[in-house]
């Protein structure tokens, strides 16, 4: 296996593992607490749910079953929710509904070389940096069965002294995202940029950190 068929590989079990009746939804102006217990108020075993993404204190996603979200979401706009919203996406991504295909991505990741990443690579799931090759296999294996804190890996992009931040394509929903965190700094997303602009933003950052 490749890195390159590795890839290609995630997105084939993603896809494979739910074909229908799966997905994602958004839930605004409630806090992580509130959604946990209405996690455990729904999820069961013919009505999976789970946390999915971080995304701000009071911005969550959920994954799970059509069924089981639509639940949630009833019972997150009763509670004050400002909206719940599902996703255009099939499959519930950074859930443990996606454990088996995540083993078996780890299973043929095995057989890649890897070695410490030149720049700092942080991981999405526990908002931490990874240098070690073996973690780093494990993380980039795992990342589609694990909460992905969003909010708190920007935060500890921020601390460590990021000061720009370049969201590549699609859209700009992270942009938006990151403008809670970055008090200073130079945000941009792809879409609609000019590439001598953020070419000059990328030389900018390497002298300054420098």
């Amino acid at each position: 296996v490749t890195r390159e068929t590795a890839v290609a590989l995630r997105g084939e079990l993603m896809q494979n593992a739910y074909p229908e009746g799966f997905g994602m939804t958004a839930i605004l102006g409630l806090d992580l607490g509130q959604v946990e217990g209405l996690l455990a108020q729904v999820n069961g075993p013919n009505s999976p749910v789970h946390l999915a993404n971080i995304n701000a204190d009071n911005q969550l996603v959920v994954a799970g079953s059509d069924a089981a979200m639509a639940a949630v979401a009833q019972r997150a706009k009763a509670l004050g929710a400002s909206c719940a919203r599902r996703l255009a996406v099939s499959v519930p991504s950074h859930s443990a509904l996606l454990d088996a295909p995540a083993a078996q991505l780890a299973e043929a990741f095995a057989t890649v070389s890897l070695r410490a990443p030149r720049l700092r690579y942080l991981s999405g799931t526990t908002a931490r940096p990874i240098a070690d090759p073996e973690r780093l296999r494990d993380d980039l294996a795992f990342n589609m069965s694990r909460v992905v804190d969003w909010h708190g890996t920007l935060r500890t992009a921020y601390e460590r002294g990021v000061r720009l931040h370049v969201e590549l394509p699609p859209g700009s929903v992270l942009t938006g995202l990151a403008r809670r965190v970055f008090e200073q700094g130079t945000l941009v997303a792809f879409d609609g940029a000019r590439l001598d602009t953020l070419d000059a933003l990328l030389r900018r950052e390497v002298g300054r950190a420098e």
